[in-house]
C-alpha cells in the first residue's frame, strides 16, 4: 500500500505543478504581503470628526480635532455623512448629536469620543491597542484575514481542479480497477495540500508579523491552518466528485463565497452584529484563526471535538462518494 502511496504523492504533487498551483500560491503571497506592508500597515486612520455649535463659547478651549460652526443647520449638514459627530452647546445640556451608519459598536466608538471631547478627556491618538502598536495590530488584523480566505479559496478550488482534471483525463477509471486503496487516493491529496497551505502559512506570517513575533503566533495559527486546510480540501473534494463538470463546480463556489464566507468577514472586519451569526460554522473558524494570531486563543475542547469530527465525518463520505465514482466508471 505504502509503495502505491509514494507513487500517488509524487503523481499528484507533478499535476500540481502542471496546473501551476505553487505559482499561483507564490504570486498571492507577494500580493498579500506587498499590500499589507507598503498599504495596510501604515493606514493611520483619523478620529472621527468633531463639529461644534457653541454660540455663547461654552467650551473656549476647542481641541484640535474641533470643527467650529455657526449654526444648528451647519451642524447638522457636517453630520450626515454618518461619520462626523456634532456637538450642541447652544441649549442648557449639552448636547451629542450624530446620525447612525448602521453599525452598532461603531456608533459607541462616534458617542464616547464626543463625550471625550465634551469634557477635555483628549490626550491623542492612541499608539499602543492592548500589547500591540496600532501599525502591529493591523499586521495581525489583515493576516489572519487573508490567511483564512486564501486557505478556504486554495482547499476548496485547489483538490477540486486536480480532481475534475484526473477525471478528464481517466484517472479515476483507471484507478478504479488498480489494486490500491482508495483512502490513500484522497490522502495523498490531502497530505500535499496541507503541506504547501502550511508552508505558505508560514511564510505569510513571518514576512508580515516579523520572525519574533511570528514565532510566538505560529504554533496556534499553524494548528487553526491544518484544520480550515482539510476541512475546505475535503469538502472540494466531494463536491467535485459529485458534480459532472467544472462549470456546476464554479457556481457552486460562487454561492459558497457569496452567501457562506461573506458574512464571516462583515461580521468580524465591519463590526456588524447578527445573532445568528454564532451558528455560523465558518465563523468559530475565522475567529478561532484570529484569536491564535492576537495569542489570545478562544478555542476550547467542544470546538476541537467538532472540527475533528467534521474532518472525519467529510472523510468518510468523500471515501463512500468515490467509492460510488469508481463503480460507474469501471
Amino acid at each position: 500500500m505504502w509503495r502505491g502511496f509514494s507513487h500517488l504523492l509524487k503523481k499528484d504533487f507533478r499535476m500540481m505543478i502542471s496546473g501551476k498551483f505553487f505559482l499561483l500560491a507564490l504570486l498571492s503571497l507577494c500580493l498579500y504581503s506587498g499590500y499589507i506592508n507598503f498599504v495596510y500597515a501604515k493606514l493611520d486612520q483619523k478620529i472621527f470628526p468633531v463639529c461644534l455649535y457653541d454660540p455663547q463659547g461654552r467650551l473656549p478651549d476647542v481641541s484640535e480635532y474641533v470643527t467650529k460652526l455657526d449654526s444648528r443647520e451647519a451642524l447638522k449638514a457636517a453630520c450626515a455623512d454618518q461619520y462626523s459627530v456634532g456637538i450642541d452647546l447652544s441649549h442648557a445640556e449639552p448636547e451629542i448629536y450624530m446620525l447612525s451608519c448602521g453599525m452598532e459598536t461603531t456608533d459607541h466608538y462616534r458617542m464616547a469620543w464626543g463625550e471625550a471631547i465634551l469634557h477635555g478627556n483628549v490626550d491623542g491618538q492612541a499608539e499602543r491597542i492592548g500589547a500591540n502598536t496600532r501599525e502591529m495590530k493591523n499586521r495581525r488584523e489583515i493576516t489572519a484575514e487573508f490567511l483564512f480566505f486564501e486557505l478556504t479559496a486554495v482547499g476548496f478550488l485547489g483538490l477540486a481542479s486536480m480532481l475534475f482534471k484526473e477525471k478528464q483525463m481517466g484517472v479515476i477509471r483507471v484507478h478504479g480497477i488498480l489494486p490500491v486503496c482508495r483512502g490513500v487516493f484522497i490522502l495523498s491529496k490531502l497530505l500535499l495540500l496541507l503541506c504547501s497551505d502550511l508552508v505558505f502559512t508560514i511564510l505569510l506570517t513571518v514576512i508580515n508579523l516579523g520572525v519574533s513575533e511570528a514565532v510566538e503566533a505560529l504554533v496556534g495559527v499553524l494548528l487553526q491552518a491544518g484544520i480550515l486546510s482539510l476541512i475546505m480540501a475535503l469538502v472540494g473534494f466531494l463536491c467535485a466528485v459529485r458534480l459532472p463538470d467544472f462549470k456546476q463546480f464554479s457556481l457552486f463556489y460562487l454561492i459558497l463565497a457569496v452567501f457562506v464566507t461573506t458574512p464571516v468577514f462583515l461580521a468580524g472586519q465591519t463590526g456588524m452584529k447578527w445573532n445568528w451569526i454564532v451558528y455560523h460554522p465558518m465563523y468559530h473558524l475565522f475567529e478561532a484563526m484570529k484569536g491564535a494570531f492576537f495569542l489570545t486563543p478562544m478555542t476550547k475542547a467542544p470546538y476541537y471535538l467538532a472540527c475533528a469530527g467534521t474532518i472525519i465525518l467529510l472523510f468518510l463520505l468523500s471515501y463512500q462518494t468515490l467509492n460510488r465514482e469508481m463503480a460507474k466508471e469501471g
